[in-house]
């Protein structure tokens, strides 16, 4: 949101007040309070008529500063996001001839009284960023000012108030993160609405809006408001970042790392770490497609025609209509298509096979559930106390309430007895378009409802799993979320279309979402909209089957393999390509795991964009078409049909997986590929543990294990994986060099694991040692 008229004048109808000194600085226990007159005081009638912004410093763990800046206190304190503060916190605050100071951890916030205000943020006598001159306002508002409120242009109330702050940029500094979005992947320029919309992956608007970003230069920023937060990446003010929030307080966070996995780790310390997903959660998924007509019979062509094709898939998910039209969400087999369904589930379970459902949390008038919720007050309602509705979507449709305790138990009784039935995981889809105009059973700000809701939502859903299913066994496919979304995985990219360019977008949204502190990502393999010609899609099969996670899933039309070329003899077709990564992806099981339990301990996603692996390279500053999958494998995918890439490998000798082919790094290179390829690199010093069923992601990996190995340069170069048992500890394999040979050892009693080096020489180990000479 825009405020200003050029640097020096403020929009018609907007009265900005920025802080213009700082009259008075007090310490307290471990915070800090500034107050800042919006004039500047040269005498004493000058204390008079004019608004003061307060300045409260505190921090709720090492190295976070919170900042929260208040016009009028008198009014309620929205809600905001729940945030772990038992954390380590040792904040110290002093004030001394002016100056104050806060300290945590690493991160110092000084603040001078004096003629001209600056709230200035160091790591030593390093500067990280601050807020200068004309950087903190209230802004009043008139009802006609002439500025866009963006999404909420239309409410029949506008403010009159909004918090604004801005942080430098320096030169060369670049913002990521603010959710999954699809344009740019370096925000810079970009004015960015934190407001979930339906909009598809090819729109400004995004399913996932997070008002967290972090920068190259060794800090990240979270806005602690679920309203919309109105972000202008050095775009109003080319210098600075502005963020704006309705309303009479701001609240931020200022996470100091200095590398980018170190933010991460502390933001998602403060807003919760990933969940763990099952082993089995990682193969492949294949889905009824939305619109398209299947019964079971249908169903089951599908999961045969993979079996006889060999290729191994792990979840089948029923799309909408597994419900009858008309009645979403009544979350009941249609029975004129599935007339057997506890059958159904249990010869699918007999199979090997784990079973996803749609729901999403909009409740059709037609469906039984719509009189019941209403009766007992389970929707959301207007001011007038009658069911908010809609015709869009659903006919008639309400909206679940799950501010209210009592709904929400009710909701996830009803989603308990589909678990009980056998459904392993549900689809949680929509949760965007949450109105505005409502009021909610807690007496929750609708402004603030609109994005939290998703976040509630899939909360009950993914509690109904953990209580089922246990820890570490629930897993969603989600599609909305707000900050602290990462908990309840997995998060999929919407509604992309069939051609390279949507591929492309959707890696991008991929990308940014990882640096917003969402560990796992997926997307819908060959687009969602229209039908991909058999290029694009033996493209993307390729890349969905070397993300966290891979779902084959369209709109109007399937997206089973063998549709799209399925000529046994031909390496390069369809069927082949699906069959040769699906296998792929099953054989790299333990490294992704190894991956998955790192996002859960630290926030570290497993598709990991270029800048959080190598920080100090330049090269990957603006790098979007390629991503480390995990630590150590580099993955870039190929959007066009005759195979050219352009790609990027940092420093040091890397080592093709899929060849063995070594090539040295430090620059930019072009290849090309055909459909049953892509570059897929070791990086130096890598070890990948690989396991040797390739038939299914679920099974006891240290059973003829092989560590691949790319050893690093030096006589001193070792590395340590571990292996997931099935008990849920850990087998730890080390790798080291010994004169010119490479030497694994490992306490674990087993036989059958063995180390190989990417040249193809292999040898089993022995003892508890392997020796590759």
């Amino acid at each position: 949101m825009k405020f200003t008229d050029g640097f020096w004048h403020a929009r018609p109808g907007v009265g900005l007040h920025y802080a213009r000194e700082v009259d008075r600085i007090v310490a307290g226990d471990g915070t800090l309070t500034a107050i800042a007159p919006t004039k500047t005081i040269t005498t004493r009638g000058a204390t008079l008529n004019q608004p003061v912004l307060t300045t409260v410093l505190s921090a709720p763990m090492d190295n976070v500063i919170t900042v929260r800046v208040t016009h009028h206190k008198g009014r309620p304190d929205p809600r905001r996001f729940d945030l772990d503060v038992a954390g380590d916190a040792r904040p110290t605050a002093t004030v001394e001839d002016g100056h104050g100071q806060l300290t945590s951890g690493a991160l110092t916030a000084h603040l001078d009284v004096g003629t001209s205000f600056e709230l200035r943020f160091q790591a030593g006598d390093e500067v990280v960023t601050r807020s200068a001159a004309k950087s903190m306002a209230w802004a009043s508002v008139a009802p006609d000012a002439a500025i866009d409120r963006g999404p909420i242009q239309l409410r029949t109330n506008p403010a009159t108030g909004y918090m604004l702050a801005q942080l430098d940029l320096g030169v060369g500094e670049v913002v990521y993160g603010l959710g999954e979005r699809f344009g740019p992947y370096a925000k810079n320029g970009q004015a960015v609405d934190i407001w979930n919309e339906d909009g598809g992956t090819s729109s400004e608007q995004a399913y996932k809006n997070i008002p967290f970003y972090l920068t190259n230069r060794g800090y990240g920023v979270f806005v602690n408001d679920p309203g919309h937060v109105s972000f202008e990446v050095g775009s109003e003010a080319v210098e600075r970042v502005q963020f704006s929030v309705e309303g009479e307080t701001l609240e931020y966070h200022v996470i100091y790392g200095p590398d980018p996995k170190t933010i991460l780790e502390r933001y998602t310390a403060l807003t919760g770490r990933p969940a763990e997903v099952p082993a089995w959660s990682y193969g492949l998924w294949l889905t009824t497609s939305f619109t398209t007509d299947y019964d079971e019979a249908t169903v089951n062509s599908f999961i045969d025609g993979m079996a006889e094709r060999d290729i191994p898939l792990s979840v089948f998910h029923f799309d909408c209509f597994w419900m009858r039209d008309f009645n979403w969400c009544d979350l009941e087999w249609d029975p004129r298509v599935f007339p057997d369904p506890d059958g159904m589930l249990e010869r699918m379970h007999a199979r090997g096979l784990r079973v996803c459902v749609w729901i999403n949390p909009y409740i059709a008038q037609q469906s039984p559930l719509f009189d019941e919720g209403m009766a007992a007050g389970y929707l959301v309602k207007r001011a007038d106390g009658s069911v908010w509705q809609w015709d869009r979507w659903q006919a008639g449709m309400g909206l679940i309430d799950f501010t209210s305790p009592e709904a929400t138990a009710w909701f996830k009784d009803k989603l308990r007895a589909l678990v009980r039935q056998g459904v392993d995981s549900f689809k949680t889809d929509f949760g965007e378009r949450i109105p505005v105009d409502v009021v909610w059973a807690d007496g929750s700000d609708p402004l603030r409802m609109h994005n939290l809701y998703a976040h509630l939502y899939n909360q009950a859903v993914h509690e109904v799993l953990v209580e089922e299913r246990g820890e570490g066994e629930a897993v969603l496919f989600a599609r909305s979320a707000s900050a602290g979304g990462q908990q309840f995985p997995v998060h999929w990219g919407g509604d992309s279309t069939a051609s390279y360019a949507s591929m492309a977008e959707t890696l991008r949204g991929g990308l940014s979402l990882a640096l917003s502190g969402f560990g796992y990502w997926s997307h819908d393999i060959g687009g969602f909209e229209g039908v991909p010609d058999a290029a694009v899609f033996k493209r993307w099969t390729a890349f969905g089957l070397l993300s966290s996670h891979s779902r084959m899933h369209g709109s109007d039309s399937y997206r089973v393999p063998w549709m799209f070329g399925e000529d046994e003899a031909d390496e390069q077709s369809a069927v082949s390509v699906a069959r040769r990564f699906a296998r792929l992806k099953n054989r790299l099981m333990p490294y992704l795991l190894g991956a998955g339990r790192e996002a859960h301990a630290t926030g570290t996603p497993v598709m990991r964009p270029m800048l959080l692996e190598f920080p100090g390279d330049p090269s990957v500053t603006y790098v979007d078409r390629q991503y480390m999958l995990g630590g150590d494998l580099l993955v870039a995918p190929v959007f066009s049909t005759e195979g050219d890439v352009e790609l990027y490998l940092p420093e040091g000798r890397w080592a093709s997986l899929l060849t063995g082919e070594l090539v040295d790094g430090g620059g930019w290179r072009r290849e090309r590929h055909q459909f049953d390829s892509l570059p897929v690199y070791l990086r130096p010093g890598a070890v990948i543990p690989l396991g040797a069923r390739e038939d299914r992601p679920d099974t006891d990996h240290l059973v003829d294990l092989t560590l691949l190995a790319h050893p690093g340069e030096g006589d001193d170069w070792s590395r340590t994986v571990e292996v997931a048992r099935p008990d849920g500890s850990t087998a730890a394999f080390t790798v080291r060099r010994d004169g010119a040979d490479l030497v694994a050892e490992s306490a674990y009693a087993a036989d059958g694991w063995s180390l190989q080096g990417v040249d193809g020489r292999r040898v089993a180990a022995e003892a508890g040692t392997a020796r590759l000479a």
